[in-house]
């Protein structure tokens, strides 16, 4: 893959992914929801990473790791936001993080981490296309 088709693999599997976290979201299944909306911003990362040094990003699911590796202008206030997402794909991906992570995704949670996927979506794909 070209370096431009491996960046579009990744903004497109991301665009095809968004619409599902507004599903799980509205369907009540919150702790799904976070889950799926980190992979959006894994992808977008991932991305970024691709357009920054032409190869395959490293596979792995720290997203302020990755926006370091990537070489993103991250301020405090997004790193934070970023290390914040990244728990919802470790609590998702590990049975015994489950039990909390699902009582703690509540939909008023959920609702408040979904502005922070949002923000963050933004920033990413205005940084992945310029």
């Amino acid at each position: 893959m070209t370096r431009e088709e491996m960046i579009e693999y990744r903004v497109e599997t991301a665009a095809h992914d968004y619409p599902t976290v507004q599903h799980l979201y509205d369907s009540g299944d919150y702790g799904w929801c976070l889950f799926v909306g980190h992979l959006v911003i894994e992808k977008l990362l991932k991305a970024c990473y691709v357009k920054r040094h032409g190869v395959q990003a490293p596979r792995i699911h720290s997203l302020p790791r990755l926006a370091e590796l990537a070489e993103l202008q991250v301020d405090a206030s997004r790193n934070a936001t970023l290390v914040r997402l990244t728990q919802f794909s470790m609590r998702g991906r590990y049975p015994d993080a489950k039990r909390e992570f699902y009582k703690r995704a509540t939909k008023e949670f959920t609702t408040d981490q979904l502005r922070a996927f949002e923000e963050i979506r933004k920033w990413l794909l205005t940084t992945v296309s310029g």
